[in-house]
């Protein structure tokens, strides 16, 4: 039986196409609000030219079209969540709110604050799983604690899964529940970018896809950086303009190896579930002894990529100029920051989270920490990235540093600002004794 008037809050989730919250609204709703909340609170972190604000606000732009080829419109409010969703509610005489889960812990604080207010009004705030094929604690142990280590997770992950899991959510089935356009109380002028204070940057938003020949070859080219071998879909994974359970799916038909790779993204979201202190603290106790150089100046040359390792530079610079780095290039600069120059994981961390397009807190932490040793399932402290090496061995031709690092060969290029053996043993020593005093 149907009931009156629901929110629909978008938040990673930016389509209409198989969206797990939007059809269980459209499926009991007759009249479902779209709407989306540009976090003030978020905003005011940012810089001003940000290419995931300007993502952001292009991918809203489609989906604001693919819900006016229905007769309705995308509601776009700026404020606080935690105040201007209870406002909508009472403005639109809504019954529920209903949205798709978010686990970070922020997110999972701010949702708490909402769902306190709204059901202080009497309105229940209802949550689906959508960004992930399994939540929480979903894929556990037989005695129902976490993996800690990915191949078991992995293998429990895969003889879990059967097709309801991928079943996409027919949302249009239900389209005419949307609120028409006319329902809908639209601000005046349409928040964009530059009411926002955001400038409008390089990024053009493009519909998600992988092509198959790319999966075919991805087990063979997914580590050179100079080889269109990646998928480049993170940021529609990041931000839901695209559906996991579609992209799972061309992944069992076409890439084994990709398959693994979105199995990585839920494991580390599964070790946030379960382990929010390694946000901020080392997941193995003992590193967080480690007693780090945290040399600024040293930090700031590996920052704007002139530590003078070209693999290192090329990858950082790729980074600064386009806010994506290659997955191989991202373990050689982090394995370098950490134990090259000692310097603590978090701040490389914090780095990445304000550059990566396809930043997402429980890979970037999980990874940090992989590459730090200090993470579940990490290398192990001693395995320590040669960048000379990985890059005869994965840009062999050196075709991505030349693309990156012109400079390099040439007179005004940096000699490399530390020596890999005299590091790499000066790393050994310094973490060894923070696991002797662990013991």
């Amino acid at each position: 039986m149907r009931e009156g008037t629901a929110i629909f809050w978008f938040r990673r989730d930016l389509r209409v196409h198989d969206n797990a919250g939007l059809y269980e609204a459209l499926k009991r709703f007759d009249c479902v609000i779209p709407v989306f909340v540009f976090d003030t609170g978020i905003l005011a972190e940012l810089p001003r030219y940000d290419r995931r604000v300007d993502f952001i606000a292009q991918a809203l732009e489609v989906l604001d079209q693919q819900l006016r080829s229905h007769g309705s419109a995308l509601h776009v409010g700026v404020g606080e969540p935690t105040k201007l969703l209870p406002e909508l509610v009472q403005r639109y005489g809504a019954q529920a709110v209903y949205t798709n889960g978010d686990y970070e812990p922020d997110a999972l604080q701010r949702d708490a604050v909402v769902e306190r207010s709204l059901a202080s009004r009497g309105v229940t705030l209802h949550r689906f799983k959508d960004q992930v094929v399994f939540e929480k604690s979903e894929v556990v142990k037989d005695d129902a604690s976490p993996y800690t280590v990915f191949t078991p997770f992995s293998r429990k992950w895969k003889k879990q899964l059967t097709p309801f899991f991928l079943q996409a959510y027919p949302s249009e089935r239900y389209a005419a529940n949307l609120a028409r356009s006319e329902q809908l109380q639209l601000p005046a002028q349409r928040p964009d970018l530059a009411s926002l204070g955001f400038e409008r940057t390089d990024l053009q938003f493009a519909p998600p896809r992988i092509a198959r020949s790319l999966l075919a070859q991805y087990g063979a080219q997914r580590d050179f950086p100079a080889v269109h071998g990646t998928s480049r879909l993170g940021i529609h994974l990041r931000f839901g303009t695209g559906s996991i359970r579609a992209l799972a799916q061309q992944a069992i038909d076409g890439s084994e190896v990709f398959l693994n790779e979105l199995i990585w993204r839920e494991f580390f979201q599964t070790l946030l579930w379960h382990f929010p202190k390694t946000v901020t603290h080392s997941f193995k106790p003992a590193y967080d002894n480690i007693v780090w150089r945290n040399n600024e100046a040293d930090f700031k040359r590996w920052c704007e990529g002139q530590t003078g390792y070209p693999l290192v530079d090329a990858g950082m610079r790729e980074l600064n100029a386009t806010g994506f780095m290659h997955n191989r290039v991202r373990m050689v600069v982090a394995s370098f920051l950490c134990k090259h120059l000692l310097i603590d994981w978090r701040w490389g961390e914090r780095y990445f989270a304000k550059h990566l397009l396809d930043y997402e807190l429980a890979a970037n932490v999980g990874n940090w920490q992989w590459a730090a040793g200090s993470g579940a399932d990490a290398a192990p402290y001693f395995r320590v990235f040669n960048p000379t090496l990985q890059a005869k061995k994965f840009d062999p031709d050196g075709a991505y540093v030349r693309q990156w690092v012109p400079e390099f060969g040439k007179g005004d290029y940096p000699a490399p600002m530390v020596e890999h053996t005299e590091a790499r043993a000066r790393c050994l020593q310094v973490y060894q004794r923070a696991v002797k005093e662990q013991d």
